[in-house]
């Protein structure tokens, strides 16, 4: 089982559109949260404990994730999207931009 964690800044419009967007992929479970202040759901230690495939948006967020819970990714994989906050939630665009970048990490093998 795939446990994907989608991270962006405030949690409001990509990494909820990804965290839905493979919801309901066979093998994979997900979830979603901001590196933010102000993120709708702030990144937490249990999540990071909880994915084993960690995706985010921009290399920005790469970068605070890797300063705010470096002891917490021992081991995980961490992949940037690079995908602009240019998208709003569910958006045809982000949403096939989704598929084709983390699509290929998440099919079943």
């Amino acid at each position: 089982m795939k446990r994907a964690l989608f991270i962006c800044t405030q949690n409001r419009l990509r990494s909820p559109t990804a965290e839905h967007v493979f919801a309901s992929w066979p093998g994979v479970e997900t979830d979603s949260a901001g590196l933010g202040a102000d993120a709708d759901v702030p990144l937490s230690t249990e999540q990071v404990a909880w994915a084993n495939i960690i995706f985010v948006m921009e290399k920005a967020h790469r970068n605070r994730l890797s300063t705010k819970f470096r002891s917490h990714l021992n081991g995980k994989r961490v992949i940037c999207l690079d995908i602009p906050d240019d998208y709003e939630y569910m958006q045809e665009e982000l949403v096939r931009l989704l598929e084709t970048k983390a699509g290929k990490f998440l099919r079943q093998s």
